[in-house]
């Protein structure tokens, strides 16, 4: 079923929404929250929130043109939720190894100077990877969005994991330099 329509059906309050949602983006939503969860039990609970938050924000949101990122940013937030929860006391060795990566391109929230609001924040690193090629922005979206493993990556995109290492690597470097350009301290 096309996204408009489904659309159409959470307008009009159609329980049938949901299940059209789920047999479209359901896995793909699940794979997400378990790239941060590393839980098949907790993905699928975090892929049930998404549709409850879905039904509860359609309306007044109405996204036809990007259902899916809107469903993705939904399932994302409510894992990362769920990941602070668990490790409130310990941090997850996947979301510290990440932020280890990008620590050196982002600017710290710590740091009163690099303070900016994030909606700048989020603008900067948009246009920087609109200047990226297909290929590595696919990568870097892979990788620091979708949280997928180097490996993972390599498979998806036919590439050795050391290729994608290397561009990670050089893209993250780009980045902060992209963000100096742009007068936003790291």
């Amino acid at each position: 079923m096309e996204d408009n329509k489904i659309i159409d059906l959470f307008l009009s309050r159609d329980e049938s929404a949901i299940t059209q949602v789920s047999e479209k983006y359901g896995s793909r939503l699940r794979s997400l929250a378990y790239n941060i969860l590393g839980d098949l039990t907790a993905a699928e609970e975090c892929e049930n929130d998404t549709y409850m938050e879905a039904w509860s924000s359609i309306p007044p949101h109405e996204p036809r043109s990007y259902l899916f990122p809107f469903l993705a940013r939904i399932t994302r937030h409510t894992a990362l939720d769920i990941c602070k929860e668990r490790n409130r006391l310990k941090r997850n060795a996947l979301i510290s190894e990440l932020s280890e990566e990008l620590e050196q391109c982002i600017p710290s929230p710590e740091d009163t100077e690099s303070r900016i609001d994030s909606i700048l924040l989020s603008e900067a690193i948009n246009a920087f990877l609109s200047t990226l090629s297909e290929d590595k922005r696919n990568v870097f979206i892979r990788r620091y969005w979708f949280m997928d493993s180097v490996n993972d990556i390599a498979k998806r995109y036919g590439m050795s994991q050391s290729k994608i290492k290397s561009i990670l690597f050089r893209s993250r470097n780009q980045l902060r330099e992209y963000l100096e350009q742009k007068g936003i301290e790291i």
